[in-house]
């Protein structure tokens, strides 16, 4: 069976990596010719919403799935007319925009920080009093990896911090005073089967993901897989779905869902007895799903910008490491690492070596 994917980079190739020995092609819809997924599919090479390509993809896969959420909304709407993609399109529209998605979380009644719609100085002004300070304004649409985010500590602040925006409308919210970042990686199958992996632990850097840890048995584990398991249900969902949340008092605060795969779920490729990748195209091709267990002590280390070099990373004892095929760009995910061990203190000496090697090489 063939399946197609909407962005080729190293989230599509992972989920190849994972298809591939399920004796699953894939067909890749991505602009660039140097695509990491591109050797492991067949790429249709221009722009997501060109209507020719689209209409080969869909001709070509039997379901299509995306790497990424800022899929234009044509794409997503010719593919839902003319095959079968997952995660449904409504995931896609809700994601896409951080004022609806708050908005629908609130509607489920899943706690968020406060939060106002801004679209010019003035509403940024009019707002502050009931956000309050400090706060953090972002751009409703395309923002990633702490892109189209400017943090307001005053209100002297607030005309500059605007101006950053470049007039894009946004959402202004409150300052969260988390002990934790965590996120809940679920899978939901076509028959509504669902599974769900082990709290991740994450650890950011200039709005960047540096290090996700699995977490097994967290006191917060059954109330994140019920907040992410009303998420799903309300969207009629199916694929991988990331949920992010503060960690405040023990009290979870949703922060955003990602409706694909995501980086802080990388540590299931060795951690997990299935990893996110594998149940994702379990899920959307309506296969069992593997066991979430983890296996061991796991977590994930980002290389940003930089690879180290790969003698050195394979030399710290229990580390695997996933080249993307990328060339070397500030502020770029070029790679990852994972350590798994049964050790626990073994495990935490590979990764306290493994952070300070990406950090050494770390162009951010």
């Amino acid at each position: 069976m063939t399946v197609g994917i909407l962005g080729g980079g190293q989230l599509a190739r992972m989920i190849a990596l994972a298809g591939i020995p399920l004796g699953q092609e894939f067909v890749v819809l991505d602009p660039s010719a140097e695509a990491g997924a591109v050797r492991l599919s067949h790429l249709l090479q221009g722009a997501y919403d060109d209507p020719a390509l689209l209409k080969k993809m869909a001709q070509q896969a039997a379901v299509v799935t995306y790497e990424f959420e800022n899929v234009p909304a044509t794409a997503a709407k010719y593919l839902t007319e003319h095959t079968t993609i997952y995660p449904p399109a409504k995931a896609l529209q809700i994601a896409q925009d951080r004022l609806v998605e708050k908005q629908h979380f609130q509607s489920l009644g899943i706690q968020t920080a406060p939060f106002a719609a801004v679209d010019n100085l003035d509403g940024l002004k009019q707002a502050m009093p009931s956000i309050g300070y400090p706060a953090i304004l972002k751009s409703r649409c395309m923002g990633y990896d702490g892109k189209g985010q400017v943090a307001i500590k005053s209100a002297e602040e607030l005309t500059d911090a605007w101006h950053k925006m470049q007039d894009a409308p946004s959402i202004v919210e409150g300052f969260i005073p988390f002990q934790r970042e965590v996120s809940i990686i679920a899978v939901r199958r076509v028959n509504g089967d669902t599974v769900f992996y082990p709290l991740s632990e994450n650890t950011h850097k200039g709005g960047i993901l540096r290090i996700a840890r699995c977490i097994s048995n967290d006191p917060l584990q059954t109330a994140a897989e019920n907040t992410v398991l009303k998420l799903m249900e309300s969207l009629d969902y199916v694929g991988t779905i990331a949920l992010e949340l503060f960690d405040v008092d023990g009290q979870l605060i949703a922060n955003e869902f990602a409706p694909r795969v995501h980086n802080s779920g990388h540590w299931s490729i060795e951690g997990s007895e299935t990893s996110q990748f594998e149940n994702h195209l379990r899920a959307i091709l309506d296969l069992p799903l593997g066991t979430t267990q983890s296996v061991g002590f796991s977590a994930m280390v980002n290389f940003i910008g930089n690879v180290p070099p790969e003698a050195s990373v394979l030399a710290i004892p229990h580390v695997h490491l996933q080249l993307y095929d990328k060339s070397p760009r500030k502020g770029r995910k070029v790679a990852h690492a994972t350590v798994r061990c049964d050790d626990e203190q073994r495990f935490n000496d590979a990764l306290t070596t493994l952070h300070e090697l990406a950090t050494q090489f770390d162009d951010s």
